[in-house]
């Protein structure tokens, strides 16, 4: 049986997504790790003043292709850039791009999707729903099609809490919603949007959960394989350790605790934050391409890509890490020194909603009017809460995934393929991996430079400074405006103060007695 590395040799890939987040990892990682790939077709959509070519050139400028470049420099050659627009029919395809993709294409690798939360319901169905099906009509004229990987989310099902390796029934037959739909203004479709989705939290979930079931319904006519990752960080160990390229997710969570924004945030610390990192599902995601192609399951087989089961961390302990993280190695010119507290009491977190966002928001604004400058930091928290908000239904609950697919797939693989395509997150070390992503975020999300962190610990220990100096004219301010002008208070002070030194003078005598 050939290996993984094997049998990508000399194959035909189309990727959709290939521009996103994932998309791009599962290019590198097909160029690096299998040289002998014969040519990756990726679907683009050409962007206002940005053409196809320009896109895909920008993409491969990217550092996260740099150990390519270094051991193939012309590996640009084996990527084939098709336009396609996947919100019009038939994905926008030419009719000479279909012909050559149906007539050489050996395995898709379907990552297109919109991740946002919010997304309105019409357009979430579009993108992650209408287009997977037409790109299974286009898969199914492929005369040499070997493999159909779609990648889902293990959130899909996030209406129950524990998820096995299953396509569950859909909600709402797939069919019968878009087409009624098709008829209703986006005003109606707005309002019947929350008894639509039931008890899941948003519109993704919901329409990732639809494109699963239509995925399945074709699993007698291709070799077809799913894949759900939870939420995806930046990579743990390739192409290098800590990429990211996105505020989505955790990752501007991170920054804004890091820039010392973010003061408080509503999750359970002991829940499981189950984080994966984009390496451990590409790795996955190809190996998976290889066992269907290979071994042609009779049922579309899903992967459980999840750590919590596994090789559990909580929230918790990621505010730990990452507060750490960020005093050692801190984001320059922050706005405060880092500092955030998790907490699932709601009404603790509007009570330090209001006095470390706003009212600091509301005075750093003062500010800048009375300077002549545009306000910009309470806009900057609405947008935070607005995120953060849409996280809490996943920070302040755990699932139980089941795995026994990605268990098995790991102990089909040889040796040499289980280093080339390292998916087991039991050899994880969290602290490791949380410091990696928070310097991740520094470098490659806000470039900045790791020659200037002594001046970010200077600007941290001046912000330290003007906080010290804040509190105690504050002090001064109660006690001159509250305590110096009421007898009563002055005599709370006064015993309040006197305990305190009872105490002290207690404790030393008790410490001299010791010894």
């Amino acid at each position: 049986m050939a290996s993984v590395v094997e049998y990508y040799a000399d194959k035909n890939v189309l990727i959709t997504g290939a521009t996103g987040f994932m998309g791009k990892v599962l290019v590198e990682k097909l160029l690096r790790s299998c040289p002998e790939v014969k040519a990756l077709y990726i679907l683009v959509r050409p962007k206002a003043g940005q053409s196809m070519q320009q896109r895909v050139s920008d993409m491969m400028k990217c550092k996260l292709f740099d150990r390519v470049r270094e051991e193939n420099p012309d590996f640009h050659q084996k990527i084939i850039p098709i336009s396609s627009e996947l919100t019009q029919p038939g994905l926008a395809i030419s009719p000479e791009d279909v012909e050559k993709l149906t007539t050489c294409i050996n395995i898709v690798f379907h990552c297109a999707a919109t991740i946002r939360f919010d997304e309105p319901l019409k357009h979430a169905l579009q993108l992650n729903v209408i287009a997977t099906q037409q790109l299974l009509s286009l898969a199914q004229q492929m005369h040499h099609l070997e493999a159909f990987i779609h990648i889902s989310t293990a959130y899909a099902n996030c209406n129950r809490k524990h998820i096995d390796e299953v396509i569950y029934p859909p909600p709402v037959e797939p069919k019968k919603l878009i087409d009624s739909l098709e008829w209703m203004d986006d005003g109606i479709v707005r309002d019947i949007t929350p008894r639509l989705i039931g008890d899941r939290p948003n519109t993704y979930t919901y329409t990732k959960a639809l494109a699963e079931y239509v995925v399945q319904q074709e699993q007698d006519k291709l070799n077809i394989g799913i894949i759900r990752p939870s939420i995806v960080g930046a990579s743990w160990q390739e192409p290098f350790p800590g990429w990211i390229d996105n505020f989505n997710g955790p990752s501007g969570v991170f920054i804004a605790a890091g820039k010392g924004i973010l003061r408080t945030m509503r999750a359970n610390n002991d829940a499981v934050a189950d984080l994966i990192p984009v390496d451990v599902v590409i790795s996955l995601t190809l190996a998976a391409g290889w066992y269907t192609a290979v071994h042609r399951p009779k049922t579309a087989l899903v992967y459980n890509c999840t750590t919590g089961g596994i090789n559990p961390f909580h929230w918790g302990e990621i505010e730990h890490h990452v507060m750490s993280s960020f005093k050692r190695n801190p984001l320059e010119q922050a706005f405060r020194r880092p500092n955030a507290n998790i907490t699932s009491n709601y009404l603790i977190n509007q009570y330090w909603i209001l006095v470390s966002h706003k009212f600091p928001a509301f005075i750093y604004d003062l500010f800048l009017r009375l300077s002549g400058q545009k306000p910009q930091m309470m806009r900057i928290f609405n947008r935070l809460h607005k995120a953060i908000r849409l996280l809490e239904y996943f920070s302040s609950q755990d699932w139980e995934w089941n795995s026994e697919n990605m268990s098995m797939l790991m102990g089909q693989l040889t040796p040499e393929d289980r280093k080339t395509f390292n998916f087991d997150v039991r050899q994880l070390n969290w602290p490791e991996y949380i410091e990696n992503y928070c310097i991740g975020t520094k470098k490659y999300v806000l470039n900045e430079d790791m020659s200037d962190i002594p001046a970010a610990r200077q600007h941290l220990r001046k912000l330290r400074n003007i906080r010290y100096t804040f509190n105690t004219l504050l002090i001064v301010f109660i006690w001159r405006v509250f305590i110096a002008r009421s007898q009563m208070a002055r005599n709370i002070w006064y015993f309040v103060v006197s305990l305190c030194f009872k105490f002290l003078s207690y404790f030393r005598a008790s410490s001299t007695l010791t010894i």
